[in-house]
């Protein structure tokens, strides 16, 4: 009897705990995403500069930029919790963050599927890349050719993406995100 008890009580915590997993999302949208990152401005000038806890006034403060945000404290809690183990939804903040590329740049007229190429290409790149910086042997800058060719871009746009990359935080955190979505 006494372990019927205990087997009923354990069932009964574990079913009453079962809705607050199932209201954690996996998927985000890019709204929920721009709700978050506003919020967390206001959350973070908020809070104590000195690490302490905060005081009533300053909880005050944080509850209501969330609340402001249009997200419960719960759906900003669960936000918080995934965004910082979560790779892609950091790059997607990121990319949210980030000011648009200037029209007609390199940067604007770069595709998805140039970031995909692109993106898949430095892997290859910087594994053929010396590991010092220094100048590539003739093998390593054929590897590194090679990889370049295997993505589909033409070494000129290649370099041009790439030069783009290094000046457009925009272009960057696009890289970013197709690197993270690909693990």
């Amino acid at each position: 009897m006494r372990l019927t008890l205990i087997a009923a009580v354990s069932a009964a915590a574990v079913l009453a705990a079962a809705p607050a997993f199932a209201a954690i999302q996996t998927t985000y949208t890019d709204a929920q995403l721009e709700a978050f990152a506003s919020a967390m401005v206001d959350v973070r000038a908020a809070a104590p500069t000195d690490g302490s806890a905060p005081n009533a006034e300053q909880q005050a403060a944080m509850a209501s930029a969330v609340e402001a945000s249009g997200l419960t404290p719960d759906e900003f809690n669960a936000l918080a919790t995934t965004v910082s183990t979560d790779t892609v939804l950091q790059a997607r903040l990121a990319l949210l963050d980030a000011p648009e590329p200037v029209p007609g740049s390199v940067a604007a007229g770069v595709t998805d599927a140039e970031v995909e190429q692109f993106s898949s290409a430095m892997v290859n790149v910087r594994a053929a890349a010396p590991a010092d910086g220094s100048t590539p042997t003739t093998e390593q800058a054929a590897a590194m050719a090679a990889a370049v060719s295997a993505s589909g871009l033409s070494t000129d746009r290649f370099n041009e993406i790439a030069t783009a990359v290094s000046q457009d935080a925009h272009l960057r955190a696009r890289v970013r995100l197709a690197d993270a979505q690909r693990g």
